[in-house]
């Protein structure tokens, strides 16, 4: 990774490595993009995140040297998370060590973890900083714990998603969850007007009027690294030292989509895609799919939630569903994109134009309150195993009935607990392929609980 994303301004020499998944620390140079030239080098520098950085603040006490816990940054692009990492990193006595979970292993985790272990015995803390932590996989983070928890490393770990989704309990106890907020329309000036002037960003060689600090900060949608991406192109577009607004329009994609600059993008988003497939709006569904493919959403969550609404809101309606769903999460394995979106694409749509029922996800849900509830009595003697020596004296598996004996497939036969007999947890609608499913049922609950005799 040589773009410089963990350089911090002014730093020093390097880390002794622990492998090539490893990020070097190193000052910026003046060919690094303007967000990274522009990082704050110190706190005094950093703008918004003041609801963290309070006197005696946990976070404030890391970066100045005098906290001990691991935490997570949990918040959306550009808001600081890697910034804030940078300066807890340069606290007196700490060496740095930053992973990326795009390429890090177990054995690049461990090998980090070895080295931090033997800078302990000198008396030397480690800072590990993992970048995009909710990627790592669950034995990687549980690489992790021992090491946290006996405090070999201290971890700074960043994430867009909201780690009581995406990382273990485990971890997620031994660290501190520090939320980090979308800045404000004045905070991204405030970063717009310092890097103009700053002899680390446009030296003031530039005159940029207020019309186009003004859309820069609206295109921006909270994201300091977004708005220092757009003042840079618009300055190198600049033939004679001026940025209007035209000239920012020409210079930016105006097209460029977030999930949502106002709130959690990531879980918004996901959430109006869930219900937009549930409520059959197909149009809108599609729209969503495209708008987590636009931002760069990972496929494989976006495949996981598809498989989950196949069963949750379609279920036996129409069963296909979920063999759509699983075909679509194994073309983006094998596949992968651009391609994978068109799978992802027909399975939404699939989904979405669907009949739906809710029975499947009513009915396991009423048997689980039962379990909860304590309804959950002695399997009946003639269901249990027999195939071990002494079975049958235990009068396990004694006087079962084999439903292929009887011409109907399906006998009278008690199938559970005592206590629950006669209870139904499954209810299928009148909806899609559930509508004979229901007209059968009826049938077979009779026949199995010896209500009359009959064909099934």
């Amino acid at each position: 990774m040589s773009d410089g994303l963990f350089d911090v301004p002014g730093g020093g020499g390097e880390v002794e490595s622990s492998g090539s998944a490893v990020v070097d620390f190193r000052g910026a140079g003046a060919a690094a993009p303007l967000a990274v030239r522009m990082r704050p080098a110190s706190l005094d520098e950093v703008v918004g995140q003041q609801h963290l950085l309070g006197p005696g603040s946990p976070l404030r006490r890391l970066i100045e040297g005098s906290g001990a816990a691991s935490v997570l940054l949990y918040g959306p692009p550009g808001t600081g998370k890697t910034t804030l990492a940078s300066l807890i990193s340069q606290a007196t006595g700490r060496r740095f060590e930053a992973l990326s979970a795009l390429s890090a292993g177990v054995k690049d985790v461990r090998a980090v973890i070895d080295i931090a272990r033997r800078r302990l015995t000198v008396g030397e803390q480690t800072v590990l900083f993992i970048d995009e932590v909710h990627r790592f996989s669950k034995t990687q983070q549980d690489a992790l714990l021992a090491a946290v928890e006996n405090r070999i490393v201290l971890l700074v770990g960043a994430t867009t998603e909201n780690p009581s989704f995406s990382v273990v309990s485990p971890l997620l106890s031994r660290s501190l969850v520090l939320q980090l907020h979308s800045l404000t329309e004045t905070d991204i000036r405030q970063v717009l007007t310092r890097a103009i002037e700053d002899p680390r960003g446009l030296r003031g060689e530039y005159t940029v009027t207020e019309e186009a600090l003004d859309h820069i900060v609206r295109i921006a949608g909270g994201d300091a690294r977004r708005s220092l991406t757009a003042l840079e192109a618009s300055a190198e577009s600049s033939l004679d030292g001026k940025v209007d607004v035209a000239l920012v329009e020409a210079s930016v994609d105006k097209a460029a989509v977030r999930y949502d600059r106002a709130g959690d993008q990531h879980y918004d988003v996901i959430s109006a895609f869930i219900k937009s497939l549930r409520g059959s709006d197909v149009d809108a569904a599609l729209h969503y799919l495209a708008r987590m493919l636009t931002a760069g959403e990972d496929p494989r969550f976006i495949a996981r939630r598809l498989m989950i609404q196949a069963s949750e809101d379609v279920g036996m309606a129409d069963p296909t569903a979920l063999q759509t769903a699983v075909a679509a999460a194994q073309v983006v394995q094998l596949v992968g994109l651009p391609e994978a979106q068109l799978a992802l694409a027909q399975a939404t749509i699939h989904i979405a134009t669907a009949p739906k029922s809710g029975a499947v996800t009513s009915g396991l849900g009423a048997a689980m309150a039962d379990i909860s509830a304590g309804k959950a009595g002695a399997v009946p003697a003639h269901l249990r195993d027999g195939h071990y020596a002494g079975a049958a004296k235990l009068g396990n598996a004694q006087g079962y009935k084999y439903p292929h004996d009887n011409p109907d497939g399906v006998l009278a036969q008690q199938y559970p607990p005592d206590e629950l007999v006669g209870v139904d947890y499954y209810r299928p609608t009148d909806h899609g392929a559930e509508r004979p499913i229901a007209a059968r049922i009826g049938t077979l609950r009779r026949i199995v609980r010896g209500l009359r005799a009959g064909r099934g």
